[in-house]
């Protein structure tokens, strides 16, 4: 089902010049760009926690940080929705699209390598690379639903809190996310509910190139455009940052002793 209603000349003006690839979503990198910044200023604290450098915190259990953790992956994901509807706006085939997935599907194993080798009894086997390369295929299934993803992303965020099943606790399956217990892990990001936020941003997209393509493509202010830049790397950016932070500070407790 599409969306239709009228637009200005700008608009669409908007609209024509990123379908051709003759523009760049600079407000949905920066946006991406944000929620990297966040990601990273999260992890920055999480680490000092780690090597005790600044007074114990539970990442766990306390709102301050379980809500900023919710809210940053929510982010992220919508904003993987919303890059979504651009793709297949632009015309994205499915070759391209396996190129970015692979890309997107090495990380994931090489964050579960990674965290096995520093967190042996809490690694991460469906953290939120792992989670994106499954929803991402799933919402290019979904994207003709049109309208309809509103409602299924809603069953998608309900879904976990009315149905749980012990099948689905061991690492084979907690992907789908029917746990009846969270898994011991670093990160956890399974298919259910998060898959509703994906349908959220597939929709809004959508819905936005339809109606209001101006508000996706167009210009950002000055202060901004670092955010856009960054919002482009995000992957590379998201790879890079942890091992980054680890090693100096390591090396800032290794000097310190």
């Amino acid at each position: 089902m599409r969306y239709r209603r009228r637009v200005s000349p700008t608009a669409t003006a908007a609209f024509d010049a990123a379908r051709h690839g003759a523009a760049r979503f600079d407000r949905l990198d920066a946006l991406r760009g944000a929620a990297i910044v966040w990601m990273a200023l999260y992890h920055f604290a999480y680490d000092l926690n780690h090597f005790g450098l600044i007074p114990r915190q539970s990442f766990q259990l306390d709102p301050l940080w379980t809500t900023q953790r919710t809210a940053i992956v929510s982010l992220f994901l919508f904003c993987a929705g919303l890059s979504q509807a651009v793709a297949l706006h632009q015309g994205q085939g499915w070759p391209r699209f396996w190129r970015r997935w692979a890309q997107v599907a090495g990380c994931a194993l090489l964050v579960s390598i990674g965290s096995w080798l520093m967190f042996p009894r809490s690694w991460i086997s469906f953290g939120v690379l792992h989670g994106i390369a499954l929803m991402l295929i799933v919402a290019r299934l979904a994207a003709p639903l049109g309208r309809w993803l509103w409602p299924l992303g809603l069953a998608a965020l309900l879904l976990p809190q009315l149905v749980q099943h012990p099948l689905f606790d061991s690492r084979w399956t907690n992907w789908v996310g029917l746990v009846t217990r969270k898994p011991v892990t670093e990160d956890y990001v399974p298919l259910l509910p998060w898959f509703g936020v994906v349908a959220w941003g597939l929709a809004a997209g959508q819905w936005l190139l339809a109606a209001r393509p101006a508000l996706l493509a167009g210009a950002v202010p000055a202060v901004a455009r670092p955010l856009a830049a960054l919002g482009r790397w995000s992957l590379t950016f998201y790879m890079v940052h942890q091992p980054v932070l680890i090693g100096a500070l390591m090396a800032w407790v290794a000097l310190r002793r």
